[in-house]
């Protein structure tokens, strides 16, 4: 494609692991992809860095999992607080069991300079900001580039800017605000246990008055000499999270300070997190949103790097001649995610009632219960359970999911008006 107005069978906003992925599997499709991002790489990009056995899995898919778990690679989850501790590896499963952490800097790059290398066109520096349409579709996007207006005619358009959306916004994208979403602040460390293989979760999350967070603090080693240490908590517009993220984040690494050989915080960021599918609007005729702009983020740990690269792929394999895309993708996200994430959902509402982490908490995590139950919650945790899973836990998550999916039909899950 050249000059000021050109077309493109597939036009990718935002170049993150969503985007990229999306990239390759459409370059490898055969499809002529053009993948932009408002920023130039390597960049950054708020978040735990973690890699489910999920997420290596999908990076399978792209010929990376080995490039990326090859330095450093992790056997599961220690959760900590009220008083207990539980180990829970990674289980045994269609995932496999190895898992990884990688800073965003280095993960997005890796993935961006693949999908040039498969054969998509990139544009840094490119900021997607204005669309128009024909009916329902998607006729010409604005791209500022290299400060030069040009106008773009794709025959498909996938959205992958992010948890904010701003392009998504253009399209008609909406939050559902009352729904559970995390809010979260990540910070980097030296520490000399940096290549311990398990990462840690402190449920017990206390604020400097001692009140206990509707959330998690998090130390994610990433095998550099530097760990990921982070806190999130749960709100929703009714019971808004009282908390300074960045505040909190200092106080819990204060607290991890000795026992992991802490440097001090560096390179602060926080972020505002849509979860579980609650946003409307997510598709056209010829255009669909993936990963976090389409709030595929699961809302027990905040993961969703997984879903972006598994939503990429699905979202490629949809693009047909003539297929209008409208009621198709969202029917495919219910039907992939729906149960899941509703019931998901659910569960991360009624941690944001102060008094329940603190009454279930300390069941959880001490003795032969926590024992018994938290490895089965570390498989939810991770998104580990498929539909091809038939043992017990798997068939009361699918069942508990199906009945919370009947008693919440008006809940939004990716509703296709606002």
């Amino acid at each position: 494609m050249s000059g000021n107005v050109g077309s493109v069978d597939v036009l990718i906003v935002g170049a993150g692991p969503a985007g990229s992925a999306a990239a390759v599997h459409a370059a490898e499709a055969g499809h002529e992809v053009l993948l932009l991002d408002a920023a130039s790489f390597p960049r950054d990009k708020t978040c735990g860095d973690g890699l489910t056995p999920r997420a290596v899995h999908q990076l399978g898919k792209l010929g990376l999992a080995e490039a990326v778990t090859s330095d450093y690679h992790n056997k599961g989850l220690k959760l900590h607080g009220f008083g207990g501790s539980v180990t829970a590896p990674w289980p045994e499963g269609h995932y496999g069991t190895r898992g990884s952490a990688m800073p965003r800097t280095e993960f997005d790059h890796l993935l961006v300079r693949t999908a040039v290398a498969r054969g998509a066109t990139l544009w840094e520096d490119a900021t997607a900001t204005g669309v128009q349409f024909a009916g329902s579709r998607v006729d010409v996007v604005t791209v500022r580039h290299g400060g030069v207006e040009k106008q773009v005619r794709p025959r498909w358009l996938l959205v992958a800017d992010g948890v904010r959306s701003t392009f998504g916004k253009l399209l008609g994208r909406q939050w559902h605000r009352g729904e559970v979403y995390g809010i979260a602040a990540r910070s980097y460390c030296t520490s000399a246990m940096s290549q311990e293989p398990w990462i840690h979760s402190h449920v017990e999350l206390r604020d400097t008055d001692g009140t206990v967070q509707p959330g998690y603090g998090w130390i994610f080693p990433l095998g550099d000499g530097r760990v990921n240490l982070g806190a999130g908590a749960l709100s929703t517009d009714s019971r808004p999270a009282k908390v300074n993220t960045k505040r909190l984040l200092s106080h819990y690494a204060a607290q991890r300070r000795a026992e992991w050989g802490l440097g001090p915080e560096q390179d602060i960021a926080s972020a505002l997190l849509p979860m579980g599918g609650a946003v409307s609007n997510v598709a056209g005729a010829n255009w669909l949103l993936i990963g976090d702009a389409a709030a595929l983020v699961n809302p027990l740990n905040g993961e969703g790097i997984d879903y972006g690269m598994e939503s990429a792929e699905m979202a490629v394999d949809l693009l047909r001649p003539g297929r209008d895309l409208t009621l198709v993708w969202p029917h495919v996200l219910r039907e992939t995610y729906g149960e899941a994430f509703l019931l998901a959902r659910t569960a991360a509402r009624l941690l944001t009632y102060p008094r329940f982490l603190p009454l279930v908490g300390p069941l959880g995590l001490r003795g032969p219960v926590g024992a018994a139950i938290m490895p089965a919650a570390t498989r939810l945790m991770g998104n580990l359970i498929t539909d091809e899973d038939r043992d017990l836990i798997a068939r009361a998550w699918r069942t508990a999911g199906s009945a919370v999916s009947r008693m919440r039909r008006d809940t939004p899950l990716w509703a296709t008006a606002a």
